[in-house]
């Protein structure tokens, strides 16, 4: 059998777009076969790969991303295939960075990668079909910023980029829904209900790893998850929350409250 980490570590490490959603998907189906070893022991050195466009730029440099007009529509979708694209990225890192975790938690974020890999397609055609393509535009560095920031615990990972930075898609997709609505791009749309219910699964296998490592340190969850959001002094839901994902996803109605005083 082929070590699951070499494989993960090579996929993580291209850069070329169709040869890591490639790669992507041939791990996917190796991994339902059974052909790869989860308990192997070979090191890997992780790096990740992306391509030389898009240009990545701080957050506050971002221009107007307003679907008012078709290139503000474009510039908008090409800021969620940027994030789909990081999301593949993302969880081959989880997959590949933390070993001696059950099998479970491999096949989940082994079959999240996958799922990005095909959000990031839906979209990217739809983009094209626009007349642009990934890389047209800048995109911003932050999901990756905190997976760097977060390399040397798992349980630090779950709590900071499945269920807080992708929990923030959760907010942020129905308003970005209307707002495509409202100018008529009713396929866009369209696409984000698909991605917005995948990505309750995926922040809540966040979730559910986040409490499964907190429950064998003996430490409370949602108290842990607040402490480490100012010790690693990350950013609070910001607006309205999307409770009724965030609750299929696996946080409870009393940490949606104090989420939402704080801010």
């Amino acid at each position: 059998m082929e070590s699951l980490f070499v494989r993960l570590a090579k996929a993580l490490a291209v850069c070329e777009i169709d040869e890591k959603i490639r790669l992507t998907a041939a791990i996917a189906a190796d991994w339902q076969a059974g052909r790869l070893d989860w308990r192997n022991s070979t090191p890997v050195t992780l790096v990740c790969g992306r391509p030389a466009k898009p240009e990545l730029l701080p957050h506050r440099d971002m221009p107007n991303r307003s679907p008012a007009t078709p290139e503000g529509r474009a510039r908008l979708l090409h800021a969620i295939v940027h994030i789909e694209f990081t999301a593949i990225n993302l969880a081959l890192d989880h997959a590949a960075r933390f070993r001696g975790l059950p099998e479970s938690y491999y096949a989940d974020w082994i079959g999240v990668a996958a799922e990005e890999a095909e959000h990031f397609e839906l979209l990217r055609t739809r983009l094209q079909s626009l007349g642009y393509d990934y890389g047209d535009f800048p995109a911003h560095a932050g999901l990756w910023d905190m997976a760097e920031k977060t390399t040397d615990d798992a349980l630090v990972r779950m709590a900071l980029v499945p269920r807080l930075l992708e929990a923030r898609g959760l907010d942020a997709t129905p308003p970005i829904q209307m707002k495509l609505e409202q100018v008529g791009d009713h396929e866009s749309a369209r696409i984000l209900d698909i991605i917005l219910r995948d990505e309750i699964g995926h922040v809540g296998l966040g979730d559910r790893w986040f409490r499964h490592l907190c429950a064998e340190r003996g430490l409370e969850p949602e108290s842990t998850y607040r402490d480490l959001l100012i010790r690693y002094q990350a950013p609070w839901p910001q607006g309205k929350m999307n409770e009724a994902a965030r609750l299929a996803a696996g946080f409870s109605e009393s940490e949606l409250v104090l989420l939402a005083k704080k801010r």
